[in-house]
């Protein structure tokens, strides 16, 4: 008899929730990991961190990586500064409103474009962005174009860490270019598999790896591209049956 259940490789770990709801639309979802994030340990850094908590400062955090290792430095100084903050993702803003209680998140983009648009538009002169140092291109170039001045500050690295899979799955996740990279780099995939994308950038370092196009969530948070990924297959059996 053959197997009814639907095949799914997360590319980065999943909430135990996420991988039951889709288990119960009989869709198995299996995780690897295809980078690591490991956050910057560095005297100068925490120094300049703590300098920064006791202004008033326009902080732009685009990853939950970022704002875990900005909140990290501050929590070790015990400290909670009054920010300004933008961020990219509902992820990203959970986990800031939990800790920067008494800032204002002035704006929660979908993508970098709509981010920097809503920077843009509240006429900001300067910013302080926390970011990575595999960080995109378009956020800071978008603000640049409007004459505001971006101050990048490196708190954590993006190492790839590719692996070979051997099993055959209906569809992949993936939830940034660099584990796309990295997952390309030793793999190949079927003609028929389906790719979901967290996001626009994603998207397209997947459409210069394969030429299988993807899905892309409609807003960017795992338990969306989940909800895509159980209302894909869900159609897709019932037009089956």
């Amino acid at each position: 008899m053959k197997d009814k259940n639907i095949r799914i490789l997360s590319t980065r770990p999943l909430d135990e929730a996420l991988v039951n709801e889709a288990f119960e639309h009989q869709i198995i979802i299996d995780s690897i990991s295809f980078i690591i994030t490991q956050k910057i340990i560095d005297t100068d850094l925490s120094k300049e961190i703590k300098e920064l908590a006791s202004g008033s400062i326009t902080a732009v955090f685009t990853s939950m990586n970022g704002a875990e290792a900005v909140i990290e430095n501050l929590r070790g100084h015990n400290l909670q500064p009054v920010w300004k903050i933008y961020c990219l993702g509902f992820a990203t803003m959970s986990l800031i409103k939990d800790y920067f209680v008494s800032a204002k998140i002035s704006a929660q983009g979908r993508n970098a474009v709509e981010l920097s648009q809503a920077i843009i538009h509240d006429n900001v002169k300067e910013v302080i962005f926390f970011c990575g140092d595999q960080r995109r291109d378009e956020l800071p170039e978008q603000l640049k174009k409007s004459h505001i001045k971006v101050k990048e500050i490196v708190v954590y690295k993006t190492n790839e860490i590719p692996e070979k899979v051997d099993k055959e799955y209906d569809g992949i996740l993936f939830f940034s270019p660099s584990a796309v990279k990295s997952f390309f780099s030793v793999n190949s995939i079927s003609p028929d598999a389906v790719l979901f994308s967290i996001g626009n950038t994603t998207a397209d370092a997947i459409k210069k790896s394969c030429k299988n196009s993807p899905i892309i969530s409609d807003f960017p948070a795992k338990e969306k591209l989940v909800e895509q990924v159980i209302a894909y297959f869900d159609k897709t059996n019932k037009e089956n049956d």
